[in-house]
């Protein structure tokens, strides 16, 4: 597998995103992955908020922090939260290389993800190509980022090893692989957290099944259900939106 970044301008808000990415890709191979920085969908969106000076730094934080949650606990350091089946820092609202202003998360990034996909498609003449908008969160008890998918087009975001023996014989039943999220993470290593201004990345060559059609749920378990459900006692009565 081979993850190339791409270094562009900055992007501005209200910007046409696609035109964004037609100026830098100026070919894309079959079978690869477009990763996009959720960040430039949620500019183009316009998924900002100016500052409140009505209001205290942290208190306008909390109101649309509240508004972007499906659920949300106030922690030493942050806001967790849990948004679109995701535990997500503040509701993946941002504040860095933001100009100033807080960026939500896009809209709907499975979507966006399909109708660049059917442009790209268009455009390049090609058939398997996958989209990916990524974002970055945090993992219990681990210093730093890795990256997340929001959304994805054109390739299964699981490998599914249940009912497949292993090198033993012996059947699986709990294995599988997230696909999605892991090629988030590899794409989000080389496209950088920083200043490096590398918001597009082609990846080339992904051990991944495209396909037309993503289940958006495939990636979801319900709080009730998840291993760590144990360390998540509090969230038991909470009602989730659906």
């Amino acid at each position: 597998m081979q993850i190339k970044a791409i270094k562009t301008r900055v992007f501005r808000e209200n910007e046409n995103l696609l035109n964004f990415i037609l100026r830098y890709i100026v070919a894309i191979p079959e079978k690869s992955v477009l990763v996009v920085i959720s960040k430039i969908v949620a500019l183009s969106e316009g998924r900002t908020r100016d500052i409140d000076l009505s209001l205290s730094h942290d208190e306008m934080r909390e109101k649309i922090i509240k508004s972007e949650s499906d659920y949300m606990l106030r922690t030493k350091y942050t806001w967790l939260t849990i948004k679109n089946g995701m535990v997500l820092a503040s509701a993946g609202i941002d504040e860095s290389n933001a100009n100033g202003k807080l960026v939500l998360l896009p809209k709907d990034s499975f979507k966006t993800a399909k109708i660049i996909r059917k442009k790209l498609q268009k455009k390049y003449k090609i058939k398997n190509l996958g989209i990916l908008i990524t974002d970055s969160r945090l993992l219990p008890l681990r210093a730093g980022v890795v990256g997340i998918a929001l959304g994805y087009a054109g390739f299964e975001g699981v490998r599914d090893y249940r009912g497949t023996p292993d090198i033993f014989g012996r059947i699986l039943q709990l294995s599988r692989t997230d696909v999605a999220d892991s090629l988030a993470t590899s794409a989000v290593l080389c496209m950088g957290e920083g200043k490096e201004q590398q918001p597009l990345a082609l990846i080339t060559e992904a051990p991944v099944l495209f396909t037309e059609k993503v289940n958006k749920k495939e990636l979801f378990i319900d709080p009730r259900e998840d291993i760590y459900q144990p360390l998540f006692e509090r969230i038991k009565k909470i009602k989730f939106k659906k």
